[in-house]
């Protein structure tokens, strides 16, 4: 499992544009700034769209004023689920939205979870990280339900 003062994996993710799907590299994500990155094992999940990812867009000024450049999720679904989340949540404009498809970027930190006898497959573990420059600062990975140790709150708590 990735640690702190780990350099993230390269990676490719998928994200919704205009245009349609993009791929977008860890370079351009994380090179060079400042990044909250958070997980959740799947978009529109009750706890990941009522308590994780609401945290983390009510809380967006406060980041950016501890000098947090981007606020990115990451989950294990396609560029278009993501961008359908994005949408419903009001997060244009405030949190990136990194779609992990296949679970490439989760299996690289080593922070997958097989969810296969629940039917939703493997998907990524829930956690939030400091990342600056593509180096970990801050790593909190839930150990039981809920999205506490990862939480805004949490990582606010940590800048």
């Amino acid at each position: 499992m990735i640690k702190v003062g780990d350099r993230l994996p390269n990676a490719t993710f998928n994200v919704l544009t205009a245009e349609g799907p993009k791929p977008k590299t860890t370079d351009e994500i994380f090179a060079g700034k400042k990044v909250v990155l958070f997980a959740v094992p799947g978009a529109f999940t009750p706890t990941c769209s009522n308590n994780h990812l609401p945290g983390y867009r009510d809380n967006f000024d406060e980041l950016k004023a501890k000098g947090v450049d981007t606020i990115a999720v990451t989950a294990v679904n396609d560029a278009f689920v993501m961008g359908a989340w994005q949408k419903m949540q009001n997060c244009e404009g405030k949190i990136e939205f990194l779609g992990d498809g296949s679970a490439k970027f989760a299996k690289a930190l080593g922070l997958e979870l097989d969810l296969t006898e629940r039917g939703m497959g493997v998907r990524s573990r829930r956690y939030s990280m400091l990342v600056e420059d593509g180096v970990v600062k801050t790593l909190n990975v839930e150990e039981g339900p809920g999205a506490e140790a990862s939480g805004a709150k949490a990582m606010l708590g940590q800048l």
